[in-house]
C-alpha cells in the first residue's frame, strides 16, 4: 500500500466505515448462519429469567466495559443481570454465581487468561456458558454452550490492534440479545417506566395516575350548585376549572374559558345560573393508567389546560393539569 493510501484508510470517515462494515458483516450472520445460535441464547436467558436467575457478563479490558453496559441494557430491559470481573472474580467475587445463572463472557481472542482461570467454575456453578468470540477455534468458544460470532476483517485501527470493530460488534450483538430477550418476554413501556423512574426516560415514561391531583385537591360542585360556589370552588382549589359530579360520577366540567364567554354572553346574569346550566356536559377525559405523553397531547390537541381522569364507570379519580407536566418536563 502506498502513503496515500495509507493515509486514505486512517481517515476518520474509513475508520467509521470499517465498523459499519463489521455490524453489516454481524447483521449478515444473525440472518444466516449465526441465527440458530442467536436463538438458542435468548432461549437460554429467557428461561434463566424464568427460574429467578440472573445474567452474570463477564469480560476483561475493552471487552470487560462493553459487558457493563451489556449487563446494564439487559438489567433496563427486564432481565436481572450484574457484570463480574473476571480478575476480581478468583478473589472471592466468584460467589456471586449462583445455579441457574447463565455467564456470558465476551473475549474476542477467546484465550483471555483471566477469564480461562474461571471456567471451570463457570460450567460447574452456572447454568450454561454463552460467549461473544471472534475466534470460534478458541478455548473459550469450544467450552461454550452457545458461541456468538463477533469476527471482524480488521478493527478500526491504523495498526490492526486496538479493540474497535470488534468491540462495536460485541456491543450491537448485546443489544440485539437483550432487545430480543425483553421481546420474548412481552416487556411493556409500562414495564420500562418502573424500572426508570428518574431521568428523562421515567419523566417520559410517567402514568397520568403518578401526576394527577386526587382526593380532597379535585374541585368538584354539583349540578344545582348556584355560580358564586362555583367560582369559590374554582378559585379554592387553583386548578382554572371544577369538576362537575353526581355521585361521584362526571356529568361535566366548567373551565375558566368556560365561566369567561359565559359572563361575555350573559353579563350579570351569568351569576344566577347553576352549574347544570353551564357546564361543558361534554369533556374530554382520560384513563389513570394512560401515559402522561397521552394527557399532553390531548391538552395541545384541544388547547385545554386541564383533563379529568375517569374510571370505566365515569367515576372521577383525579385532575391531571398542563403545570404538571411542565413539572416532570414533558414540554
Amino acid at each position: 500500500m502506498n502513503r496515500d493510501n495509507e493515509k486514505d484508510c486512517l481517515r476518520p470517515s474509513e475508520l467509521v466505515r470499517t465498523e459499519a462494515a463489521a455490524l453489516e458483516a454481524l447483521a449478515a450472520r444473525l440472518d444466516g448462519a449465526m441465527a440458530t445460535d442467536f436463538d438458542r441464547a435468548v432461549e437460554l436467558i429467557v428461561r434463566c429469567g424464568e427460574g429467578n436467575g440472573r445474567v452474570v457478563v463477564t469480560g476483561m479490558g475493552k471487552s470487560g466495559i462493553i459487558a457493563q453496559k451489556i449487563a446494564a441494557t439487559l438489567s433496563s430491559t427486564g432481565s436481572a443481570a450484574l457484570f463480574l470481573h473476571p480478575a476480581e472474580a478468583v478473589h472471592g467475587d466468584l460467589g456471586v454465581l449462583m445455579p441457574g445463572d447463565v455467564v456470558i463472557a465476551l473475549s474476542a481472542s477467546g484465550e483471555t487468561e483471566e477469564i480461562l482461570r474461571l471456567l471451570a467454575t463457570l460450567k460447574r456453578k452456572g447454568d450454561a456458558l454463552v460467549s461473544f468470540c471472534c475466534n470460534l477455534k478458541s478455548t473459550l468458544a469450544e467450552a461454550s454452550d452457545v458461541v456468538l460470532d463477533c469476527s471482524v476483517d480488521r478493527e478500526a485501527c491504523g495498526l490492526n490492534l486496538a479493540p474497535t470493530a470488534s468491540t462495536t460488534a460485541m456491543l450491537a450483538l448485546g443489544d440485539a440479545l437483550a432487545v430480543a430477550v425483553s421481546l420474548r418476554k412481552g416487556f411493556k413501556a409500562e414495564d420500562f417506566a418502573e424500572l426508570h423512574p428518574g431521568g428523562k426516560l421515567g419523566k417520559q415514561l410517567a402514568k397520568v395516575r403518578d401526576l394527577m391531583h386526587a382526593g380532597g385537591s379535585v374541585p368538584v360542585v354539583a349540578t344545582s350548585t348556584p355560580m358564586t360556589d362555583v367560582i369559590y370552588e374554582m378559585s379554592s382549589k387553583k386548578l382554572g376549572m371544577t369538576t362537575v359530579q353526581a355521585d361521584g360520577k362526571l356529568r361535566g366540567v366548567i373551565s375558566d374559558g368556560d365561566l369567561r364567554r359565559l359572563l361575555e354572553r350573559e353579563g350579570g346574569a351569568a351569576l344566577s345560573k347553576t352549574a347544570g346550566e353551564a357546564m361543558n356536559a361534554t369533556p374530554r377525559t382520560i384513563a389513570a393508567d394512560e401515559l402522561a405523553a397521552k394527557a399532553l397531547a390531548i391538552l395541545e390537541e384541544r388547547k385545554i389546560t386541564s383533563l379529568v381522569v375517569v374510571d370505566a364507570e365515569n367515576k372521577v379519580e383525579g385532575v391531571v393539569h398542563l403545570h404538571d407536566l411542565w413539572g416532570v418536563e414533558l414540554i
